[in-house]
């Protein structure tokens, strides 16, 4: 039978149960727009840049229930998308990229859009493909599919040109999606070995990522039955309930709040799950990491490539987690853990009071705000932050209740995430409430997207934390060098960019009104309105993070660049 490329690229999507594409039409992609266009399983998102549209796919996966999809055109759809690409690739998302390309049958040179899209994508993705004949198309997505979702996920790239997508050519059918295999069996006998060194210890830690978000029910009884405290990574924030009794917070150490770098000091065997120990979660490499170290991952590659690990057992946290309960049970009987969770439960409050004591003048208190927000939000809702203060500050003051409530970029850093990812969520899970925080900085960056928000009347909160600087940034210069360079912002009217952007605006001045604006912004958003929040924040209180972070990167400096930085800073304070 005779088939066009682009309808047997959509029947590949519907096999897989893709519900929604992200992406901007064009000369090479104009069949499978129309082929989209008429599936009453796939709604192609129009969105204002490629490179929201790899955010939005981005966080479609990060929900766990279909894999985000990109449709895009080639050369200049595919450099614009290469940011979220990238921060897929890196945090470990699953992401199909789907492209146009240049004419194959055709001896021109130098064609419209054509360039080495394999190239540029190689080291950012799992794998790339290009479609050669019609009989590809459906065998390639699906292969592209299981390597995006198989071992450690990843984007991958597939090409189809514009004579095989637009045109029609032969095909012997039209083959179901099936999968392959069973997932490889982990090693029990090195769990039995992690089982018996965490016994051995007096003062067990776990330190766990997002590829520990699968085993997360296994991991609360895994923790509770060893009695020890959990941390997590900046991307893993909803591995473990952040409202559970042993839950510390991001990391531990001197960067870590309080909570964590008490309950975590003189640990002698750490447990770390589905974590790469990158330099954001370790504090700038000055976690303290035991020599004892259990490192459980599903990529053998990240094994002792930051800390050495005494025993490392590759595979899925969703085998691996439950097999070590087993082998601990077998082990060892249940520790108490009463004091633990008090010295915990104390230090947060501590660290919680002394957030809102703090005088921010006329400004917004982030530890009020959080406050606010996590009381008025409903317990399941989805948390999506950009990349900056902000994001450190959600991480030490905004408790996290669940899996996959939390999403932001991570390793990669990409800024402009939080808007385009908000939408994305909001569309893998219409029924539950999505809230964004976004730095001012992120917001110039991908702020139209709100436009696509509102078109889609999604019912959705944007936060803005408007303070008129770079703020992560200029602390981190500020504190080195008493000095700060090209971070000052020029203010925005965001009220203007509500306008249009068709979205609701609210004002949020200072801290007696934080109730009546949460309120009011979540109550428009449950009625289906977009709903754009500008926040008079106050960054004067730094993290935890940010000072400690800082510190521990002028210990790596040598000895001459540390005197160095340290007299600048010095003759900047005394002179001005």
């Amino acid at each position: 039978m005779k088939k066009s490329g682009a309808a047997l690229a959509r029947y590949a999507l519907e096999q897989l149960g893709v519900t929604h594409t992200f992406g901007i039409p064009g000369v090479h992609n104009t069949e499978l727009y129309d082929e989209l266009n008429a599936s009453e399983q796939i709604h192609p998102v129009l969105v204002a840049h490629e490179g929201g549209g790899a955010f939005m796919a981005d966080a479609v996966s990060r929900m766990g229930e279909t894999i985000g999809t990109m449709v895009i055109v080639p050369a200049a759809g595919v450099t614009h998308a290469a940011s979220g690409i990238g921060e897929a690739g890196l945090d470990g998302i699953p992401m199909l990229v789907i492209s146009g390309g240049i004419h194959t049958q055709s001896g021109h040179r130098y064609q419209l859009h054509d360039m080495d899209q394999h190239t540029l994508l190689s080291p950012i993705t799992k794998a790339t493909f290009r479609i050669e004949s019609h009989a590809q198309v459906i065998p390639t997505i699906y292969e592209a599919y299981r390597i995006a979702t198989s071992q450690e996920p990843g984007p991958v790239f597939v090409e189809l040109p514009y004579n095989i997508g637009n045109f029609l050519g032969e095909v012997e059918g039209m083959p179901a999606f099936e999968t392959k295999g069973a997932s490889p069996q982990v090693d029990k006998t090195l769990l039995k070995q992690a089982a018996q060194l965490l016994s051995n210890a007096s003062k067990p830690g776990i330190f766990v990522g997002w590829g520990a978000i699968p085993a997360a029910d296994a991991l609360i009884e895994l923790a509770e039955y060893l009695g020890a405290p959990v941390c997590t990574t900046l991307q893993g924030l909803s591995a473990f309930p952040g409202n559970h009794p042993l839950h510390t917070g991001m990391g531990f150490g001197d960067y870590a709040v309080p909570a964590a770098a008490q309950a975590f000091a003189d640990c002698d065997c750490l447990l770390a799950i589905g974590t790469r120990f990158a330099e954001i979660p370790t504090g700038s490499y000055s976690m303290p990491v035991p020599e004892q170290l259990i490192h459980l991952d599903i990529n053998p590659e990240v094994f002792s490539a930051n800390f050495p690990a005494k025993i490392a057992v590759p595979g899925d946290s969703q085998q691996s987690v439950p097999l070590l309960l087993e082998a601990l049970k077998a082990t060892m009987a249940p520790r108490d853990h009463t004091q633990l969770s008090q010295l915990i439960a104390d230090a947060k409050a501590s660290y919680k009071k002394e957030w809102l004591d703090y005088d921010s003048g006329e400004r917004v208190n982030p530890g009020l705000f959080f406050d606010v927000l996590r009381r008025q939000l409903e317990d399941d809702a989805i948390l999506v932050a950009d990349d900056g203060n902000h994001t450190f500050l959600m991480a030490e003051l905004m408790p996290v209740h669940g899996p996959r409530q939390f999403i932001s970029p991570s390793d990669f850093n990409a800024m402009g995430y939080c808007i385009p990812a908000v939408i994305g969520a909001k569309l893998a899970k219409p029924d539950r409430q999505v809230v964004g925080v976004v730095g001012d900085g992120a917001l110039k960056m991908t702020g139209l997207e709100l436009s696509t928000a509102s078109q889609l009347e999604l019912g959705c909160v944007v936060f803005v934390f408007n303070d008129g600087e770079l703020s992560q940034i200029a602390q981190a210069q500020e504190i080195p060098y008493n000095r700060k360079t090209c971070t000052v912002l020029k203010p925005l009217n965001i009220k203007a960019l509500a306008e249009t952007t068709d979205c609701r605006f609210m004002d949020l001045s200072n801290n007696e009104d934080c109730e009546r604006v949460v309120a009011a912004a979540l109550k428009a958003a449950h009625e289906g309105e977009t709903v754009l929040v500008d926040v008079n924040i106050d960054y004067s209180k730094r993290t935890r993070f940010t000072r400690g972070v800082v510190k521990s990167t002028l210990k790596r400096f040598e000895t001459r660049d540390k005197i160095r930085v340290i007299s600048r800073a010095l003759i900047r304070k005394i002179t001005g």
